[in-house]
């Protein structure tokens, strides 16, 4: 058996290429757009897929900027879920459902930046 070691060059560039692409897994019309040409129905392309789990571990996970392409990730583990993505409907809903929950976390990291705020001026005009 011959192994073939990557080079640090080769392993920087498979590091940034699969970054990429995981980040782009969190684009749901990106999905559609992969589904709707096919590649969901490859063996090679799921079998990648697979592979791509180890970003779910935080020493790479740290370098996502889109948490969210971790969980469609997963998602994508199923066949089920491939299939659907045929369906731009399918593709439209998930959209809807991140911003939506984009949204609710902005809400929820707004009321508590303002509650923290509101604490730290009582408290500093409560010591004088």
């Amino acid at each position: 058996a011959v192994s073939i070691m990557e080079t640090e060059e080769q392993a920087r560039n498979r590091f940034q290429t699969e970054l990429e692409f995981v980040q782009c897994l969190a684009n749901p019309n990106y999905l559609n757009f992969l589904a709707q040409r096919g590649y969901m129905r490859e063996k090679p392309f799921v079998n990648y897929l697979k592979y791509l789990l180890y970003w779910k571990d935080p020493e790479y996970a740290k370098y996502l900027k889109y948490p969210q392409s971790l969980h469609m990730l997963e998602l994508l583990q199923y066949e089920h879920f491939r299939k659907e993505l045929v369906n731009a409907q399918c593709a439209k809903f998930i959209d809807e459902q991140q911003l939506l929950h984009w949204q609710h976390y902005s809400r929820k990291r707004t009321r508590l930046q303002q509650a923290l705020a509101e604490q730290q001026q009582h408290s500093s005009t409560a010591a004088k």
